[in-house]
């Protein structure tokens, strides 16, 4: 989670046993500093290391290994022989769209007579539901394959075995999971047969009727596949239909796709997940498919090195605007068509919604932020209005939680119902705090750090004080602190192009693979200015060596510097190129006064 630099955090320092630094960089051929990154992150011998910082499409994992995937494949195989149309049903977001045009593009090159439908976000909501059946019904589809959704669906699941319609579910979100077995899917949702559910030994865990479900969550194994997101689950259905295929099915056209959507849904980038984002940055970077061409030059990143940071702020918001406000079928097209014309013409559009997206999000943010000036700040932060775009409520539940680390819902109000998206910090399971607070709720769903959910209007005030007994009851005062975690010491004498070039390798940074922080104590500051309105710029000095450093959005701190001789920083080192120079700059992620 990115926080403002003047938000108060605790620093740690991560330290390991320096002789077992030295041995783990000697065999591994890597710096002191890298090694103890890596030890963090838990990668703790050569051979460890070495697939870590290599990844390569060879490492990807047997896909038949997925429970319900041989039983997928089969019932693919089946509607292709016997000319069945089938119909993919997708989500609105990043995640599901990419998803969506991973299925269809691949059973298309399987000569499928392949549909596909995307719910709208303000018509229907989310998720696989009875009017998605109803889809299938109208073009006549015998098989429904569901991606990034689907796993709670069980008046849907019955219908389609009502109406001798089959179903794939393939989705990574959280399966209901409890002790009350069949009462409490019941009391989740309504019109339930016995039909309807199948249950599992572990835990009564209750899914929907389907011939096959491929979800990870299912199992309490943890794998290199259990965070996958909606793509990389589409991606890894796609793999095993490679396998049976062969030639037919080119893998590597769809690493793009999965990389986006994985990038999107913010799952860890660690075993598997980062396979498929380091090379599906290599796919997005070559510009082979002509729907991403036409988003980065509208986005003006034509020619500019594609790394998760840049995409999370420029082609995934762009993708994300049509669900948020419109209509996002349209999007699918986009990432399939091969026209350039269409494809111009479909990014403009984007661009557009992306534009007014901005606009209506910043006047519920703002709106929201009024409303906390005249009330409490509790352990979690529940805002509801008439009128909110419920298509921003999530992206303005993650700047509030952002703002003031605490677990936030915001909900749009309609009549006598609430929908809301939830966003949480690290140390609440928030998919797990709204267990304890079903029974305000018609629906709920999601992971452990985001949710959405639905309940009368009139069940506000009550929903808001339990969530606030469970957080009081699970957090501790220093869980309303964000830590700085600090992977290394290191003098600034350490900092060099190797060391910078090093820090490469880590690349692709994102959740639960952060950017590598260094920390460096009794600084001199020198030369400092503001730059650009915001940013604070200078050079930092320590035992004679001197580096440039720059701190984005930190121009707050500037008059601070002049109080202070010396300061402890926290910094990422990196190459900076202009002009045709290169040099070491640190790229600073927090300051305070020295204490040496």
């Amino acid at each position: 989670m990115r926080l403002s630099p003047t938000v108060h955090r605790r620093w740690f320092v991560n330290r390991t046993n320096p002789e077992y630094i030295r041995y783990l960089a000697k065999s591994a051929s890597i710096s002191p500093v890298l090694a103890q990154i890596l030890i963090n992150r838990g990668f703790k011998t050569p051979s460890d290391i070495n697939v870590f910082l290599n990844p390569d499409i060879s490492q990807l994992s047997d896909p038949y290994d997925m429970p319900g995937m041989p039983q997928a494949v089969e019932r693919i195989i089946a509607a292709g022989k016997k000319g069945e149309k089938v119909l993919v049903h997708g989500d609105y977001d990043a995640d599901g769209l990419t998803a969506t045009g991973i299925m269809v593009h691949a059973l298309m090159m399987l000569g499928i007579d392949c549909h596909y439908f995307i719910p709208n976000r303000i018509e229907h909501g989310y998720g696989f539901k009875v009017f998605s059946v109803s889809k299938a019904e109208e073009i006549g589809a015998s098989l429904i394959i569901t991606v990034d959704c689907g796993i709670t669906s069980f008046e849907a699941a019955s219908l389609c075995r009502k109406k001798d319609i089959d179903l794939i579910i393939t989705d990574h979100h959280e399966p209901l999971r409890n002790t009350k077995g069949m009462q409490d899917a019941e009391s989740h949702r309504e019109n339930l047969t016995s039909s309807s559910v199948t249950f599992l030994a572990d835990d009564s865990l209750v899914l929907p009727d389907a011939v096959a479900i491929i979800n990870p969550k299912i199992s309490h194994r943890e794998s290199q596949v259990f965070h996958l997101s909606g793509a990389g689950i589409a991606f890894k259905l796609v793999q095993a239909l490679a396998i049976t295929f062969g030639e037919k099915i080119a893998l590597h056209n769809f690493l793009d796709l999965a990389a986006l959507g994985t990038m999107a849904d913010v799952v860890p980038l660690t075993g598997e997940n980062r396979l498929l984002v380091k090379e599906g940055l290599k796919k997005l970077g070559n510009g082979s498919r002509q729907g991403i061409r036409s988003l980065k030059h509208v986005a003006g990143i034509d020619g500019r090195e594609l790394k998760t940071g840049l995409l999370l702020f420029t082609i995934i918001p762009r993708i994300n605007a049509a669900g948020r406000i419109s209509d996002s079928q349209n999007v699918v097209k986009l990432l399939l068509t091969d026209s350039e014309d269409e494809a111009f013409t479909l990014s403009s559009w984007l661009e557009n919604l992306n534009m007014e997206r901005q606009r209506i999000e910043e006047e519920v943010f703002q709106k929201a932020l009024h409303q906390l000036t005249r009330r409490e700040i509790r352990s979690v932060i529940v805002l509801s209005d008439t009128g909110w775009h419920k298509g921003v409520i999530g992206i303005v539940a993650s700047r509030i939680t952002e703002m003031y680390y605490r677990p936030t819902f915001v909900l749009s109000l309609e009549g006598n119902t609430a929908r809301g998206s939830a966003r949480s910090i690290p140390s609440f399971d928030i998919y797990k705090a709204l267990t304890g607070c079903k029974e305000f709720l018609t629906g709920f769903g999601g992971h452990k750090q985001a949710a959405g959910l639905e309940m009368e209007t009139r069940n506000i005030p009550l929903f808001e004080a339990q969530i606030n007994t469970v957080a009081e009851k699970t957090l501790k005062e220093c869980d309303y602190v964000p830590s700085l975690e600090i992977d290394a010491d290191a003098d600034l004498s350490d900092i060099t192009f190797d060391l910078a070039r090093e820090f490469d390798m880590l690349e692709p940074f994102g959740c639960g693979n952060a950017e590598p922080l260094i920390g460096s104590k009794g600084l001199e500051v020198l030369y400092p200015k503001i730059v650009k309105n915001n940013h604070l710029k200078m050079k930092l000095r320590q035992k004679g060596q001197a580096l440039d450093a720059i701190g984005f959005d930190m121009a707050s701190f500037f008059e601070r510097l002049s109080t202070t001789a010396k300061f402890d920083a926290v910094y990422t080192p990196a190459i900076n190129e202009w002009q045709g120079s290169r040099c070491l700059q640190l790229n600073l992620k927090a300051l305070r006064p020295s204490h040496e």
